[in-house]
């Protein structure tokens, strides 16, 4: 393991440290909008997974190439103030498991996303990007179940949609890069379907709040375009790589809406009860 990336680990582990023992030193109760929160931020890492390990694609492919290579460092560091904001929990018996694996694909993650993509497919990153996904997931679950926030689910799901957005996102430009597997493809379609039935359920959900469902229907409206962008894998029909263009533009489009019906429910829901779970 590289300097670096010792002193990276080092630095997590003194936070969450310092944040934990603050914590127990205050004797606070679990508060329902710091836990609704925190359940926001988990599932921001989700989604930063998958939509770093697209914007780095995206560069090495030449598409935004600049903006694509900028982003990627500016959520590299909204990654990393989010670990920040979740350090406590690497000293919680329940999500010290699931954060601390977090923090150390993401210290790899990070270092190779930095480097000057140098060819259209990096396998590292994405087996990187799927292992935070995965690790990040179970983290969400966990802070969820410390703590009975009303709504939890819905925001968790409108997290999810977003991490399945930009996923689609990054599937969709590997296939253009030149992976032909059959799983990929498979991937994609599965994502699809996923994310479309996630969007009806958010949608009908009755607990929705009038701004939480007028954020909803502006991330619906985003899905139409980028469903259309997302089923050209027809060569036929690229036109000279528009298409993967389109996937790249719309698929920020979404995550914006999407973010702000996530940064809604933790609104609605954070006003609620919560009932620490010891």
């Amino acid at each position: 393991m590289s300097r670096i990336r010792i002193l990276s680990s080092i630095c997590l582990l003194s936070v969450a440290l310092f944040l934990s023992h603050a914590a127990i030193a205050q004797g606070t109760p679990p508060d329902a909008s710091r836990i609704a929160q925190d359940i926001a931020a988990a599932g921001s890492l989700r989604t930063q997974s998958q939509r770093l390990a697209k914007l780095h694609l995206q560069g090495a492919m030449g598409i935004d190439a600049v903006r694509a290579r900028r982003d990627v460092q500016s959520g590299s560091d909204s990654v990393d103030a989010l670990f920040g904001r979740l350090a406590g929990y690497a000293q919680k018996p329940e999500t010290r498991r699931a954060y601390l694996r977090c923090a150390t694909v993401w210290l790899e993650l990070r270092e190779v996303l930095l480097r000057t993509p140098a060819a259209t497919r990096d396998e590292r990153i994405n087996q990187l990007a799927d292992d935070l996904m995965i690790a990040s997931g179970k983290l969400v679950l966990q802070i969820e179940s410390q703590a009975e926030v009303s709504g939890g689910r819905l925001l968790d799901l409108s997290t999810r949609l977003n991490m399945l957005g930009q996923r689609l996102a990054r599937l969709y430009l590997q296939i253009q890069a030149g992976d032909r597997s059959q799983g990929v493809r498979l991937d994609v379609e599965q994502a699809r379907r996923e994310f479309a039935t996630g969007l009806g359920e958010l949608d009908a959900a009755r607990e929705n709040s009038a701004a939480s469902r007028q954020a909803i229907a502006l991330a619906r409206n985003q899905w139409i375009f980028f469903d259309i962008a997302i089923s050209q894998l027809d060569p036929a029909v690229r036109k000279d790589g528009q298409a993967a263009r389109n996937v790249a533009t719309s698929s920020e489009r979404i995550a914006q809406m999407l973010d702000e019906a996530s940064a809604q429910y933790a609104r609605d829901y954070g006003a609620g009860p919560v009932t620490g779970k010891r």
